[in-house]
């Protein structure tokens, strides 16, 4: 008889992964997913929380991406290995904080160890020449092969025609020629093979889902690093920087303050690890202060609450404080002016 030949598939829910994926399941073969959650990459999250976001799926895109394709997926917490990809990133960074050759060297090497437990024989992903500046050009496809151990036992359908033949090819567990030959940064090319596929419902084709690739994340990141005088952290410190308007008027705090209900309602989750504030003579958000702050930055921080509530025009706002201790400080303060604001406190 015949041996079922079985591909692990990088399933990051975009269009990329479902289409290589999907190249591979119609030649017949066995397919299951892959995602690994470094904490970076839940793009739902924002979205599930802020009114602004309603008219977006409130779903995880990588299990409803399984679904459509009808294969299992493997969701594996990588929080704790993927700090040292972050951290101390071989090949460096991308325009902002994002590590993407080794972030891909690291999920398929992970992949690698995954598919050799389980009795797999090769593993897909999505990846197209010249579509990524750092990860996805020609001269840094063979590193990715190379440093994490796949060899050629990695495959990339959307533009395998584009280069040298895998071992699944050359065993004739794959025909090329119904593989691609797809490159650059036009998503043209997959949104026909979708169309092709009967595929019309998809994340957005040029969509990625890692936080650590936007300026603004990347800065409030620094700024926890810098401030803390270290580079480790925990998820809850991420998940953090998602959400809120953040300022930091000195090295010793910084504010979050929640700029709708939705992420109120997330900030709320804090309340017992945070000191925290809100308005209590107009309606306004909660905020978070994290740090160690002086009695005059409670003040300050008052002030701040204050200034994007309802009572942003009164002479004076009552503000509630419960500090850590389960102390409670009450507060009349003027909230602050717009422009007396420093440009350097919003990160």
């Amino acid at each position: 008889m015949n041996k079922q030949i079985k591909a692990v598939s990088l399933i990051s829910g975009g269009l990329d992964s479902m289409l290589a994926t999907k190249a591979v399941l119609e030649q017949g073969i066995h397919v299951e997913g892959i995602n690994f959650f470094t904490g970076f990459c839940v793009e739902g999250h924002t979205h599930a929380i802020r009114k602004r976001d309603s008219d977006k799926p409130k779903r995880n895109n990588s299990l409803w991406v399984a679904e459509q394709l009808g294969i299992k997926l493997h969701i594996i917490d990588v929080i704790e290995e993927y700090k040292n990809v972050l951290i101390n990133p071989k090949h460096g960074y991308g325009a902002n904080l994002n590590p993407c050759l080794d972030c891909k060297v690291f999920m398929v090497r992970k992949a690698k160890q995954w598919m050799e437990e389980n009795g797999f024989d090769f593993i897909i992903t999505g990846e197209v020449i010249g579509q990524r500046p750092m990860s996805q050009r020609k001269a840094t496809m063979p590193i990715i092969a190379a440093q994490s151990g796949a060899d050629d036992r990695l495959v990339r359908p959307l533009c395998a025609q584009n280069l040298p033949e895998t071992l699944p090819e050359r065993e004739g567990w794959l025909d090329r020629e119904k593989l691609f030959n797809f490159s650059g940064r036009s998503r043209k090319p997959q949104m026909a093979l979708a169309k092709h596929f009967e595929i019309a419902d998809y994340a957005q084709p040029a969509g990625g889902c890692c936080f650590l690739t936007d300026e603004s994340y990347s800065k409030k990141l620094v700024d926890l690093w810098q401030t803390r005088g270290h580079k480790d952290y925990e998820l809850d410190d991420i998940m953090l920087l998602k959400v809120g308007r953040h300022l930091r008027p000195n090295p010793r705090f910084k504010v979050i303050i929640a700029r709708e209900d939705g992420e109120g309602r997330f900030l709320e989750g804090y309340k017992k690890v945070f000191t925290h504030l809100y308005c209590v003579s107009h309606q306004g958000p909660l905020a978070l202060i994290d740090g160690s702050p002086t009695d005059e930055d409670l003040q300050l921080a008052a002030r701040l609450v204050a200034r994007y509530g309802q009572g942003r025009a009164a002479e004076t706002v009552e503000v509630e404080i419960k500090l850590l201790n389960g102390a409670v400080k009450k507060m009349l303060v003027a909230p602050f002016l717009e422009t007396e604001m420093p440009q350097d406190w919003f990160i």
